[in-house]
């Protein structure tokens, strides 16, 4: 078992040496490589910002055609970049669908067919093709196990999971964003306790990612239309099965043994965290980060944002709990001077007396006292890391502590404000690109398929950091123009913050080519059509699939919009850059 083990590894490296001995001659003959220095992004010599989209199921796609449809769409939403994943992961080999790598009794097996990397190539060379780059992960930190689907549930039947062998599943695998493997696939394989930091720091499961990344870093080292590296999709200690002894510091020193295994194969691309960008206020440092910034803060667009830029600062738990402060008590002088307060006391001689002592919280809340075992600023100290990642996920995250002079859809508003302005200032500090790997709200439309990264199942909680109620029955989500209203001013936030990249989470695609048993599937159970690469498509649903939705797709009601608010970003920052 040990030598079925090292083979791959020792075939990978002879790949690697390989490709690497011709990598200077074909990068010398492309110049659209994207690269990183003075803190942003560039691609012949011009700055390189941009606005761009999640999409991880291309790969899943049934047809070539449906790809190329796909990125034609995108490009003309102005869309630059896309996010997709690099990874897919099975312990059973699948009867349809596509397929990366079988993980299996202590083995790994890279599927290098048709309905394997073979299907990656495509989505490589068709987004070449049409002029966007793909910035590609490499695991997934979420990998839940369905449920089975003879369990009593009141949710609907979208969230219906059957494993039982020889039943057809509701929801077919590769449909959710944390169907397609992950760190948990690796630590159920080859851990010796189940837990989930073993991924970090199991050296025999390190061997094994290591394996992965070998192939898929290989195997595009030389493609101008890879954006770069993300090493994982939001790693962080918890995940689908516990952690047993899980610091920031244990993620912090897996990202640099992987950032520097992935730079000694790849010169030509940046590689990035994947992270959602929490901070640890108080945690020591393993990689501390030069406290100036190497470049200017940005000047502000007279098009896009009057607001006046102070220069970056570190952020400390103390500047974070005065500058909560100072907002909430410049938000009620406002509400005051508009006379749309709320008091909370009982009126004496014309004046508001609180019938409540107030308090001031001392709390940082996850974002930043380090609960998430995450630290954004020790990992972007990691020499081979070449820009920070971030991501802003209001139904699933707190990233600031709620102003009670606001609604709850201004709290998510603001909020989301804050974080981008943070995060940008954090990567000037660092002298790093910043970019913004996912976005999003969950609108009532979609509310019904709203599934959490860490599930199978439609969510039970509510949206109420995002306008919802706590009342399941009652409506969930934000509306259609609120949830456009803040994709306009988050992209306009973080284009006059200098964020370098804002990728929307997630694109939908209609009129897709359905097949059984695919992320793409079909409801009829009519099987008489067989395609060449051996997936079987149903003659009366061909063209008539969309792409899947965890709850953030904008394929549908209001599709428009959100497209409309990606042009006209794409169309402020000018990011024709290719």
């Amino acid at each position: 078992m040990h030598v079925m083990f090292l083979l791959p590894l020792l075939l990978s490296a002879w790949l690697v040496s390989a490709r690497n001995s011709r990598s200077s001659v074909n990068r010398a003959k492309s110049t659209n490589f994207v690269s990183t220095s003075g803190g942003k992004f560039h691609v012949n010599g011009s700055e390189f910002q941009f606005v761009g989209s999640n999409a991880y199921w291309l790969s899943t796609l049934n047809t070539d055609k449906d790809i190329s449809d796909t990125f034609q769409s995108m490009s003309a939403a102005g869309i630059k970049v896309i996010r997709t994943w690099g990874f897919n992961d099975v312990t059973e080999i699948p009867k349809n669908g596509t397929w990366f790598q079988h993980i299996s009794n202590g083995t790994t097996t890279i599927n290098n067919g048709p309905n394997g990397l073979q299907r990656l190539d495509k989505v490589v060379e068709l987004a070449e093709k049409h002029g966007i780059y793909l910035l590609l992960s490499l695991t997934n930190n979420w990998n839940p196990l369905p449920g089975i689907d003879n369990m009593n549930t009141t949710v609907p039947d979208v969230s219906r999971r059957d494993v039982t062998p020889g039943t057809d599943n509701s929801l077919n695998r590769n449909f959710l964003s944390n169907d397609y493997g992950g760190m948990d696939t690796y630590v159920r394989a080859f851990g010796l306790n189940m837990h989930h930091d073993e991924f970090y720091s199991n050296e025999r499961i390190i061997d094994a990612f290591k394996n992965y990344t070998t192939n898929i870093v290989s195997r595009y080292v030389n493609s101008s239309g890879i954006l770069g590296w993300e090493l994982a999709n939001d790693p962080r200690c918890n995940s689908s099965l516990p952690s047993f002894n899980c610091t920031p510091q244990t993620v912090t020193q897996w990202h640099s043994t992987l950032a520097k295994h992935v730079a000694s194969m790849d010169p030509n691309h940046p590689i990035g965290s994947g992270s959602q960008g929490f901070f640890c206020t108080g945690c020591p440092k393993l990689f501390p980060m030069s406290t100036k910034p190497s470049h200017p803060a940005p000047r502000p667009s007279s098009s896009v944002n009057n607001r006046r830029r102070k220069l970056p600062t570190a952020i400390t738990k103390k500047g974070l709990i005065t500058e909560r402060a100072e907002k909430r008590r410049r938000t009620r002088e406002q509400k005051k001077r508009e006379g749309t307060l709320n008091a909370d006391g009982i009126r004496i001689r014309g004046r508001w007396a609180s019938t409540t002592t107030r308090r001031q919280d001392n709390s940082l809340g996850p974002a930043f006292d380090g609960s998430h075992g995450v630290d954004s600023e020790d990992i972007l100290g990691i020499p081979e890391i070449g820009f920070s990642t971030f991501q802003l996920f209001p139904d699933q995250n707190l990233y600031a502590a709620d102003d009670p002079n606001l609604s709850p859809f201004n709290n998510t508003l603001q909020g989301g404000t804050e974080w981008i302005q943070k995060q940008a200032q954090t990567a000037q500090l660092s002298g790093k690109p910043s970019l913004m790997t996912g976005f999003g709200l969950v609108t009532q439309s979609n509310a019904p398929s709203f599934i959490p990264f860490n599930s199978t199942m439609v969510s039970n909680a509510t949206s109420t950091s995002a306008g919802g109620s706590d009342n399941r029955n009652s409506t969930v989500g934000v509306t259609d123009k609120q949830r456009d209203d803040a994709y306009s001013q988050w992209l306009r936030d973080g284009i006059s913050d200098g964020v370098n990249g804002m990728l929307q989470y997630q694109w939908g695609q209609s009129n897709l080519t359905s097949a059984i048993g695919t992320s793409i599937s079909p409801n009829s159970t009519d099987t008489t059509v067989a395609p060449s690469n051996g997936i079987t498509i149903s003659p009366s649903q061909n063209q008539t699939g969309v792409s899947p939705n965890d709850g953030y797709s904008i394929s549908g009601i209001g599709e428009d919009g959100v497209q409309m608010e990606l042009k006209t970003a794409s169309q402020n920052i000018g990011t024709d850059a290719r």
